[in-house]
């Protein structure tokens, strides 16, 4: 199949996929739209929201329409790293033998990442980045395509370990689930309040994956697009030379060398389930916001102000 055919492929069945989520997950169009983004990409996303907004629903249903395997883990202050990668037993015949834990899947819903200790959250860096773990010295390859996708509350913050920028920094989207309007609202109450449940029909297979991801890396892109990406997040540094008086005021930390490289991919995957074969400076645009806002640290005067991380990348572009 020429790659042209394939990207043409690639819009059709990106409209069906949306088909089947909107069965069960009404509105939040912009979550479900990068949710899918960062499977195409071979990222992994941050979803942030106050509870009751579907977060855990979006990422079962999602796996379900690619036709995935999904692993829920609820990270609490008592999780230890061997309950999400697995341990070794002795078995009846006094062999050691390796149980896998549930990182060995391909959608992984880090439901309430913050909830737990340091320690575990970095049993999940080494599987995000590598792909693989290691455990007991032995060293065991995750199956492709895998994904993170964790979950934060940003309400209740008491008792919990917020991310550090490291491991933020791993996530390729950021992706904010709003509430619902009206309309929308009335919608979920009616379709979760009766007896009427959707079946979601798998549109893709794990191979099919993998190939979109090869598909996405070989879309090319012109150089004047990669230096506004790169010129964008050199923005967001107050020591640069090209930063804004809003930057120099509001931010303490801007956005390091992974946000450049993150924006290139995600423009390339956003112009291709558009139908272009190259992504412009509209399409990097269209993903700034979850790809930069939780790679800048506000200072607290931002605070103070009610100056958003939103507000001030939409400034800059």
């Amino acid at each position: 199949m020429s790659d042209v055919k394939a990207v043409t492929d690639l819009v059709a069945k990106f409209k069906n996929i949306k088909a089947e989520i909107a069965k069960v997950i009404i509105g939040q169009h912009e979550a479900v739209d990068f949710t899918l983004l960062s499977v195409f990409c071979g990222g992994h996303s941050l979803l942030v929201g106050v509870p009751g907004l579907a977060k855990t629903l979006l990422v079962n249903t999602v796996s379900d329409a690619l036709g995935l395997n999904f692993k829920r883990i609820q990270f609490t202050p008592d999780l230890m790293p061997s309950d999400i990668l697995g341990s070794e037993i002795l078995d009846e015949n006094r062999h050691f033998k390796f149980i896998k834990g549930p990182i060995f899947s391909n959608i992984i819903l880090a439901d309430e990442i913050n909830r737990t200790p340091p320690k575990t959250q970095a049993a999940l860096l080494e599987a995000m980045q590598e792909r693989s773990v290691t455990v007991s010295g032995n060293h065991y390859k995750l199956d492709l395509p895998f994904f993170v996708l964790a979950t934060q509350n940003p309400i209740e913050q008491e008792g919990t370990y917020p991310l550090p920028e490291a491991q933020l920094d791993r996530f390729m989207f950021s992706i904010y689930l709003e509430y619902p309007s009206f309309k929308e609202e009335v919608e979920v109450v009616k379709s979760t309040t009766g007896n009427k449940k959707e079946t979601i029909n798998p549109l893709f297979s794990a191979q099919e994956i993998v190939e979109i991801q090869k598909l996405i890396r070989k879309i090319p892109v012109a150089d004047n697009v990669i230096e506004y990406a790169v010129r964008l997040v050199g923005k967001t540094r107050p020591k640069s030379k090209e930063a804004t008086e809003l930057v120099k005021s509001y931010l303490d930390w801007g956005a390091g060398p992974r946000a450049s490289q993150n924006l290139i991919l995600a423009a390339k995957a956003h112009a291709a389930i558009n139908g272009k074969f190259s992504p412009d400076i509209e399409n990097v645009k269209a993903v700034a916001v979850p790809i930069l806002s939780h790679r800048i640290v506000k200072n607290y005067k931002a605070e103070a102000e009610g100056v958003t991380v939103s507000d001030i990348i939409k400034s800059l572009l």
